[in-house]
């Protein structure tokens, strides 16, 4: 049986495949001059205009501890706590991870793949807590459009447990 040409046509757009936006997120930890360093656990999430927490795409934390020790410290991270975390089963596949040394560091989040998965449109703000045992506590929040119509940079810079901190969606 032949297919009419429109129906043939319509067909073929239907299977073509969806472009992917991507979410680059660029992260400084600083190297801290103190008695007693420690790496920060780190959250980072998706959160709406008003706060609202939508997903967790990162959480950076001591995930070998014997006993799942490490968890027990994830309640420093405050913000991300009360939102997010105390509703996650950790450690979380492709989210939980274990903490950065100092230095730059650079995490891609494909739109449609996990984490980030399949984003509703709408306007977001990135927001990365980092708290550290004998420590502080910062948090960071960079807004971005989503989907993006065209690549897109905001930023914000943190004061002690945090550096600079920069967000790119790209269509």
């Amino acid at each position: 049986m032949r297919l009419p040409i429109y129906t043939a046509a319509f067909t073929g757009l239907m299977a073509s495949p969806a472009l992917a936006a991507d979410l680059e997120l660029s992260l400084e930890i600083p190297r801290l001059t103190v008695a007693e360093y420690h790496r920060p656990y780190v959250a980072v999430w998706i959160e709406t205009q008003d706060k609202a927490a939508v997903k967790t795409l990162a959480v950076w934390y001591d995930v070998k501890m014997k006993n799942q020790e490490g968890e027990k410290w994830l309640k420093d991270m405050r913000q991300w706590w009360r939102r997010a975390g105390r509703d996650m089963t950790l450690p979380a596949d492709g989210v939980s991870g274990a903490t950065r040394a100092p230095g730059k560091h650079q995490v891609v989040f494909k739109g449609g793949a996990a984490p980030l998965g399949n984003l509703p449109a709408g306007q977001y703000n990135l927001v990365v807590e980092a708290a550290r045992e004998v420590g502080g506590t910062e948090v960071l929040r960079a807004p971005f459009q989503w989907p993006p119509k065209a690549r897109a940079t905001s930023s914000a810079k943190g004061t002690s447990e945090l550096g600079a901190m920069s967000v790119t969606v790209k269509p």
